[in-house]
């Protein structure tokens, strides 16, 4: 917990440092540039007055952009330029209403109005020469006051000297902690080489036992896990076999059955046609031997008549 706090601390302190590094380049910055602080074209500006209210009210910071071609401005554009206000050269930002022309059709001034002056346009049209930026549309409510108090030496003495100051008294009074400790031998001795390598193949190896204990526990629970589902398949698939033989006997005994029956069925009919058969011989055998009887009956008959023809003749 102690550590995760010191880091936190440590971090905190590093980007304070960062933001009072970037306030002292704004300043010096502004100094070097009547006034207007320049980083990388962009440029933080205060706002002075209401007169472009509600866009941006006093006090606000707005972002202004430095442009390449004056040329490129047009109406609705919000512009920061140099004017005269009440016999002094101070900076102003107004909204171009119109782009003034001369007779040869190139540019020669732009006529300026605020937001909040009841459709009143500013009194000096601005001259390409004095533009300073055109706004970049980020503005930060109620900054510039802060902006501006740090611009002062007793702000800037306040909020980045003193801060700074005590930031590298911390850090130097860490430095000597540290010195103080080594030369006490309260500091951890430095370890050789064979040292570090016997460490490291230590660490290394009560890892790699860590990773095979985790994995043949994982091993173990999975053969387990396989062991109960491959006993639950066997459990369904004789339960499955035994329904399946005992349909299969069922269905063999009907099988049976009806062939038996199909079998004496038959067999009653065979015997059935052999006696039909068997009537139709004695009838027929009957029949033959009563019409050869008949025939040597009348045979017999023709010859006996025959013979008594003769004894009368």
């Amino acid at each position: 917990m102690k550590k995760a706090v010191k880091i936190i601390v440590n971090i905190l302190a590093w980007v304070f440092l960062l933001l009072a590094l970037l306030v002292t380049v704004i300043v010096f910055s502004a100094e070097r540039n009547n006034g207007v602080s320049n980083i990388m074209g962009f440029m933080p500006m205060t706002v002075e007055s209401n007169s472009m209210s509600p866009t941006f009210k006093k006090g606000d910071l707005i972002i202004v952009k430095e442009i390449d071609d004056v040329n490129d401005l047009k109406e609705g554009d919000v512009i920061t330029y140099w004017t005269h206000i009440g016999g002094k050269r101070v900076r102003n930002t107004h909204r171009i209403v119109k782009v003034n022309l001369n007779d040869q059709g190139q540019l020669e001034s732009f006529t300026t109005r605020g937001d909040n002056n009841n459709g009143i346009d500013d009194d000096t049209p601005a001259s390409p020469n004095d533009i300073i930026g055109k706004w970049s549309g980020k503005r930060l409510a109620g900054c510039g006051k802060a902006l501006d108090f740090l611009r002062t030496k007793k702000g800037f003495f306040m909020c980045i000297i003193i801060p700074m100051a005590i930031f590298f008294l911390f850090e130097l009074y860490k430095f000597i902690v540290t010195l103080v400790e080594i030369k006490k031998g309260d500091a951890p001795e430095q370890l050789d080489e064979d040292e570090i390598k016997r460490r490291a193949i230590e660490e290394y190896l009560a890892e790699q036992k860590k990773k095979e204990a985790e994995a043949a526990a994982e091993a173990k629970e999975t053969v387990t896990e396989k062991a109960a589902e491959a006993k639950e398949t066997v459990t369904e698939k004789a339960a499955e076999a035994k329904e399946t033989v005992t349909e299969k006997a069922e269905e063999a005994a009907e099988e049976v059955s009806a062939s038996a029956e199909e079998r004496t069925d038959a067999a009653v009919a065979e015997a059935e046609e052999r006696a039909k058969a068997a009537a139709d011989m004695v009838r027929e055998a009957v029949e033959e031997k009563a019409e050869t009887a008949g025939d040597e009956l009348k045979e017999a008959v023709t010859e006996i008549a025959a013979e008594q023809n003769n004894e009368e003749k």
